[in-house]
């Protein structure tokens, strides 16, 4: 083989290695990004399921609110309870169907 070909072969086996070395840094980097949206998409998960939590509980909180009689919204809290009982009707209905 002459020099030139020893040459350009040395400079091919330099740039392979270079290109299977990003290679590999990619695929660290990849798998590092993969474990990090788990994570936040667990983050996610929990942050989105104490949302609902603490909605349903403002819900309670403010149905609560509505139904304790201080005299003042009486009419309020007939219509909330009126609300309510037709609630619990509709669903009774969509139980025995």
């Amino acid at each position: 083989m002459t020099d030139d070909g020893k040459q350009l072969l040395s400079t091919f086996e330099t740039r392979l290695r270079h290109l299977l070395y990003l290679h590999e840094e990619q695929k660290r980097e990849n798998a590092d990004l993969k474990r990090q949206l788990e994570e936040t998409e667990e983050a996610r998960t929990q942050l989105q399921a104490d949302y609902e939590q603490l909605a349903q509980r403002y819900k309670d909180l403010k149905a609560a609110t509505a139904i304790s009689l201080d005299g003042n919204d009486v009419r309020e809290t007939k219509a909330r309870l009126s609300r309510l009982v037709r609630e619990v009707d509709k669903c009774i209905a969509l139980l025995n169907e």
